[in-house]
């Protein structure tokens, strides 16, 4: 928490000053003793005394209540969290072959565009979202937009195809972003307004650019990718002979049935190269939930707000506290 005008707290010094005096006056009253035989007459003393302390509770609370006037006129600031006008958010989707598998049900993509519609409910409508799809090459589907029935339309149409080349998927998509973002200005951390989103169920097979050189393109535009890492480690797919589609892709011409493995040592490696969050995701309600929260969490920034308001809402409380508190036990306010 900061404050707007700190000088101010300096009112704060009335309050260890007002607990001191009042400390002082409860020990120079005890100073007082008379001698007593009767013990009833003496335990009512006693007793008197310590019913003083009660009658202190009043000035307790009312000092509290001076405690978060003064911090209130210091003008307190708290830093939040909110969506930013200027972001851009590209899903990036693999597309190849291996999409097709059902160790994640329906498939593999079938729970990522479930997931994909569940992530633009979440997001703020002011951000932008594109949709790139990648598999021999990327394929930009949607331009950066918030009109998400557009955004929809382009999630139903993505299918498996064949290979996956990530490194370029990344190089284009870290364009569109930056073409949708423009001149935005960057954070203290070197960052866009730009966020990629990608997901992946499997290691490259084809393409220009690695991974790792498709994510320093990324870290050098200030762009985070947050990675989804999808499908379990026994995942297989079974192919007619000519591999998938007849030619290319797995299984060259003889048919038969691989193992999909995904490649979460490569998607790790993305994400933290360019300073995002990478996640695993071997069950579609998994997969669900990833982009539910990265949908509730990417694309805001944060900013102060000042909230001198809950500072004067808790004084007047605590001032009606003490009133109530001085009825009661007859203590007095100064």
């Amino acid at each position: 928490m900061t404050f707007g005008s700190p000088w101010l707290l300096l009112v704060l010094l009335v309050v260890p000053v007002a607990g001191v005096a009042a400390w002082w006056l409860e020990r120079r009253r005890a100073r007082y003793a008379v001698s007593f035989t009767n013990i009833d007459v003496l335990a009512s003393v006693i007793s008197g005394r310590r019913r003083r302390w009660v009658t202190l509770l009043p000035l307790a609370l009312f000092l509290l209540a001076v405690t978060a006037a003064s911090a209130a006129i210091a003008r307190p600031r708290v830093a939040v969290r909110e969506p930013s006008n200027q972001a851009t958010v590209v899903l990036l989707v693999d597309v190849s072959g291996s999409m097709r598998s059902n160790d994640v049900k329906p498939t593999r993509l079938g729970a990522a565009q479930e997931a994909m519609t569940e992530f633009q409910s979440k997001i703020a409508k002011s951000v932008k979202i594109g949709l790139v799809a990648f598999s021999n090459g990327p394929d930009v589907l949607v331009t950066p937009t918030t009109d998400r029935a557009i955004l929809q339309e382009g999630i139903g149409l993505l299918s498996p195809e064949s290979g996956t080349a990530i490194g370029d998927a990344i190089g284009a998509t870290v364009q569109v972003v930056k073409a949708a973002v423009g001149d935005a200005p960057r954070t203290k951390q070197g960052k866009i307004p730009g966020t990629i989103v990608l997901l992946s169920d499997g290691a490259q097979t084809h393409g220009t650019l690695t991974p790792l050189q498709g994510a320093d393109l990324a870290k050098a535009a200030g762009i985070r990718i947050f990675t989804v890492v999808l499908g379990t480690d026994h995942g297989t797919l079974t192919f007619p002979g000519g591999g998938f589609f007849g030619g290319g892709g797995f299984g060259g011409g003889g048919g038969g049935t691989v193992n999909v493995r995904p490649d979460p040592v490569t998607l790790a490696a993305i994400a933290r190269e360019t300073g995002g969050t990478t996640f695993r995701a071997k069950t579609a309600s998994k997969v669900s939930q990833i982009y539910s929260h990265l949908g509730a969490s990417i694309a805001r920034r944060s900013v102060k707000r000042e909230v001198s308001s809950w500072f004067v809402a808790a004084a007047a409380l605590l001032l009606a506290a003490s009133l109530a508190a001085a009825r009661v036990t007859g203590g007095r306010l100064p």
